[in-house]
């Protein structure tokens, strides 16, 4: 059987079962995946269902556009629903957009949460016997969905084929095979994720893709000289969003060096459109009161400069031991640019490593000079002229260099900056000047110190 015809197989199972959910509890069924995409729609011919108030904004949006915002993905989990294993009840919440209560029936396989049926509420609503006969029907789902799942944990030769072959006929043919192997999935926005250096080179010890939310495949590729890193394909909801893609990447992370990400890998990334008519930061109903304001981490200071005060303090300026990151790389629609999208995760991911101000996670988009200089060839970025000044006996006059060309050259935004006098910063200045031989008032001068003291992270 092809890959269409399978899909289109599964298709029709769900179909049928979410149709007996309908008919168990008489009441309209949909079944969503675990990242709120509708599966399978059933229709329930009741008069009562044709009332207008049935089709709220969250429930017309859903069956529509087969899927549900982050935010509305956010208040319904505020409820518990990934956590339980019976029917949870929700109440109507009119300003949130949602006119009618549901009842969500988890949709669990092995103790893992795959997929939710909602279901609407009503008075006098489904009884207890009829419920626990539907959440039966969920077991058989569950299971249909965990098939499908598997299959999608064995691409990890597909997609490690994509992203290590040479470009031309070979790149050609891995990605043809990748999208057989995904069959309908494979026309979706995609992007892919780099979280290095990965702790194992044994492939088996990736994780699968069943455990990772939004990661479609997973695989192992070398990274660096001896080390290895993690590639995921991750399918977006649309390309001006990169949210699923963060969310996955904190996971891993957390899995790579526990406690690395606080609690970004349990929230993954905000940012998305608000529930209908709920101010924004408010918390979903059940769930725990965010701590954070908005604006409580925003970088006010010059690009790198809050970065630069600490990050010569390793001898030889590099990664603290241990240290693990992630890139993300920029949308993509299909799979065709797979193979270069790996390459902006993993400078994101490079990135990351060595300016810790980028977060554990950085987005392609995000990394600035960082973009050039990671595609230099390693000994490129490592200019003769700057070579004294980085050595360990110059740690401070590197380091009081950067922050004076990340602060545009501004003596007194320098000088605060570092918490030092600005007769001090002027003797450091001159003896950079007498290590380097440049002239720290000549543009292209101040120009290739500062790309080489960025590079010398990498």
């Amino acid at each position: 059987m092809t890959s269409d015809a399978a899909a289109f197989h599964r298709a029709g199972d769900y179909q049928e079962l979410v149709d007996e959910i309908s008919e168990l509890l008489g009441v309209p069924a949909t079944l969503e995946n675990r990242d709120f995409e509708l599966i399978a729609f059933g229709a329930y011919d009741s008069e009562g269902d044709l009332d207008p108030s049935a089709l709220d904004p969250v429930r017309t949006r859903s069956i529509l556009t087969r899927r549900s915002t982050a935010a509305v993905r956010t208040w319904f989990e505020g409820f518990g629903i990934t956590r339980a294993s019976g029917p949870v009840r929700i109440p109507p919440t009119p300003e949130a957009g949602v006119y009618r209560g549901r009842i969500c029936l988890p949709v669990r396989h092995r103790g893992v949460v795959l997929g939710y049926v909602w279901l609407l509420d009503s008075d006098p609503g489904p009884t207890d016997p009829q419920l626990d006969a539907a959440m039966r029907v969920t077991a058989r789902i569950g299971a249909l969905l965990a098939d499908e799942a598997q299959h999608g944990a064995d691409l990890s030769r597909e997609l490690r084929a994509v992203l290590t072959a040479e470009r031309g006929w070979q790149g050609d043919m891995a990605v043809a095979a990748l999208r057989t192997a995904l069959g309908p999935r494979a026309d979706g926005p995609y992007t892919v994720v780099c979280v290095a250096p990965w702790p194992s080179a044994d492939p088996d010890d990736a994780p699968s893709s069943r455990t990772v939310p939004h990661a479609t495949a997973l695989c192992t590729v070398p990274w660096g000289v001896t080390g290895q890193a993690l590639a995921v394909l991750v399918r977006l909801r649309a390309t001006d969003t990169l949210t699923p893609a963060s969310s996955a990447a904190g996971r891993l992370l957390e899995r790579a060096a526990p406690g690395a990400t606080g609690d970004m890998a349990a929230s993954g990334a905000t940012g998305d459109t608000a529930v209908p008519g709920v101010t924004p930061g408010t918390a979903a109903p059940g769930a725990a009161p965010s701590t954070k304001t908005p604006d409580a981490t925003a970088d006010t200071t010059a690009p790198g400069a809050a970065r630069s005060t600490a990050a010569f303090d390793a001898p030889r300026h590099t990664p603290a031991p241990g240290a693990v990151a992630a890139g993300v790389a920029g949308a993509r629609v299909g799979l065709a640019e797979l193979a270069p999208a790996w390459q902006e995760a993993s400078a994101a991911a490079r990135a990351a490593l060595a300016e810790p101000g980028f977060g554990p996670v950085a987005e392609w988009s995000r990394i600035g000079p960082y973009r050039l200089l990671t595609a230099l060839p390693p000994e490129t970025a490592h200019d003769p002229v700057v070579r004294p000044l980085l050595s360990p006996a110059h740690r401070e006059l590197a380091r009081t260099a950067e922050v004076y060309l990340d602060c545009a050259g501004q003596a007194g935004r320098t000088a605060a900056e570092l918490g030092i006098h600005r007769q001090t910063l002027y003797y450091r200045l001159s003896r950079v000047e007498q290590l380097t031989g440049l002239d720290l008032d000549d543009g292209e001068d101040r120009l290739l110190l500062h790309m080489a003291l960025k590079g010398a992270r990498l």
